[in-house]
């Protein structure tokens, strides 16, 4: 029964940690804010703002700026470029990369090793804990968690120097696993760092084929193109004909509403769980830590001290962050983090709301630059997926991907109407019949949870009916590809006030993008 010991080894660990979180979030956050400026003080940024022990949090507010990866930019360089001492001590070697959603250029995080190891590692080991505590009938660690991942390569800045190396965040964390969490995991690291999809899924889905799967985490948009995979050449009816033990699923980086009926339909043993978790390159934010809810604990003992700017300041010229103690219940926050990786108050670019105050638990409703107000409507990434989901519930749809733009009013027609056109790629249905309820549950939804865009559809005064073109099978994976964006954490920007990805995504598709031009 090794796996059990193992289970109650990492519980005894982190279940206290998670209770302290909970019970002294401020004492915490404090402790935590003393030790980072204790130990940047003699960096660069630390000298530059007087880093110290005694340094108040006002004090820290009042001194260092808020700042976005462009403005962090030239320091960032500097640490890619191998100097010391820049923004934490010493020179980190790993970066992770991320290409953001709302900017082209690729992002270069540092992962130092306190980040490592005391925010990804201790939030990981935090959430084999939860999983354990929660299902321990299912033994989940006496078989091998599928984690699917991305690449790494040589960091571009310092081509000379073979160990430095820049990836997605899933492939550094994976590389440097512990011994005993690597034998926890499959595929092997030979095949999980494969950096060409095509190969990468194929390989691995013939892997795991007759292992004993008892977990799987990842992003859930790859690992629906996996498990389908893994079916076909299993030539079964669905995951739980190929591995009966499966239970759990850890999944993140995008919303799981409107994935749940394909997950189902995949997996359609009753026993199945879903937990969620929100990290992403800069650091592992928050967990789900109760089983029957779906809001996430903030964790505020690993490596990072946060704050939150309110919507009135995302676009301000010298934001105002306010502190944990001030947040107030389901208004929308930017998060702002430093961290012992170095970053400053950076501004993320993820928004949250906060569902509880004692203890701390979020839910992530977007990004500050990713949602529709073409027309004052307002709609955010949590309402578009919500409504994909009810929408999908109506009709018994699954959705495998999609991406809204707003269609402009026409200048030459004194009656045209502002809308929303959306590209919609189905994994199953619904069938062309049903398109116009899938479009008409989507609409009445959107009403419901968002009175701006109720208030510019009634009568359609405002804003016409949503469009939907419904885009074939692998018209999102095709444009991702087309973008060099094919795998690990890239996602298709899901709302945006340009019409240019909508364009090409139904370029891609083979459609004729008339509306809207």
């Amino acid at each position: 029964m090794l796996d059990q010991l193992l289970a109650h080894a990492v519980q005894w660990s982190s279940l206290p940690r998670l209770a302290r979180v909970r019970e002294q979030p401020d004492a915490l956050q404090a402790r935590l804010l003393t030790h980072l400026l204790s130990r940047a003080k003699a960096t660069e940024w630390g000298r530059r703002y007087g880093f110290r022990e005694q340094l108040s949090a006002a004090e820290f507010g009042r001194r260092v700026p808020v700042s976005t990866y462009e403005q962090l930019y030239p320091e960032l360089e500097k640490v890619l470029r191998g100097a010391p001492d820049v923004l934490w001590p010493g020179r980190p070697q790993w970066f992770a990369k991320s290409s953001g959603t709302t900017n082209a250029r690729s992002k270069f995080i540092p992962v130092t090793t306190e980040s490592l190891h005391e925010c990804h590692y201790r939030a990981g080991r935090d959430m084999l804990a939860l999983s354990t505590h929660f299902y321990p009938r299912e033994r989940l660690l006496a078989g091998k968690t599928l984690s699917l991942g991305g690449a790494h390569a040589a960091n571009p800045f310092r081509p000379q120097e073979p160990a430095s190396r820049a990836g997605d965040v899933s492939a550094v964390i994976m590389q440097q696993l512990p011994w005993w969490a690597e034998q926890l995991r499959t595929p092997p690291l030979r095949l999980a760092l494969l950096d060409e999809w095509e190969e990468k899924i194929e390989r691995i889905a013939r892997h795991v084929l007759r292992q004993d799967v008892r977990t799987l985490a990842g992003v859930p948009t790859w690992m629906v193109v996996l498990l389908r995979r893994v079916v076909a050449l299993a030539g079964a009816d669905n995951i739980t004909e190929v591995w009966p033990q499966l239970r759990l699923f850890l999944h993140g980086a995008v919303a799981f509403g409107p994935y749940r009926e394909l997950f189902r339909q995949l997996i359609p043993d009753a026993r199945m769980r879903y937990l969620e978790i929100y990290n992403a390159s800069e650091g592992y934010f928050a967990l789900q830590d109760q089983p029957d809810s779906e809001d996430l604990l903030l964790l505020l003992d690993h490596g990072i001290y946060y704050e939150f700017l309110p919507a009135d300041q995302w676009d301000a010229p010298d934001p105002r962050p306010v502190p944990l103690a001030q947040v107030e219940l389901h208004r929308p926050y930017a998060l702002v983090i430093s961290t012992n990786a170095g970053l400053w108050r950076y501004l993320v670019g993820d928004t949250v709301r906060f569902t509880s105050l004692a203890p701390y638990r979020v839910r992530i409703t977007g990004r500050t630059k990713h949602f529709l107000n073409a027309f004052g409507e307002e709609v955010v990434i949590e309402n578009a997926e919500a409504a994909v989901a009810a929408a999908s519930q109506a009709t018994g749809a699954a959705v495998r991907d999609f991406t809204v733009a707003p269609v402009w009013f026409a200048a030459d027609n004194a009656t045209s109407r502002g809308g929303h056109e959306w590209a919609v790629e189905f994994a199953t249905g619904p069938a062309r019949p049903d398109l116009a309820r899938f479009g008409a549950v989507l609409d009445a939804t959107l009403c419901e949870l968002n009175s701006d865009y109720a208030a510019k559809r009634h009568r359609s005064l405002a804003l016409a009916p949503p469009q939907l073109r419904a885009v074939p099978a692998g018209t999102f994976e095709a444009w991702l590809a087309s973008q060099g964006k094919l795998g690990g954490q890239h996602k298709v920007p899901r709302l945006l006030n340009t019409r240019d990805v909508l364009e090409a995504v139904l370029h891609t598709a083979g459609a004729t993008a008339k509306p809207g031009r």
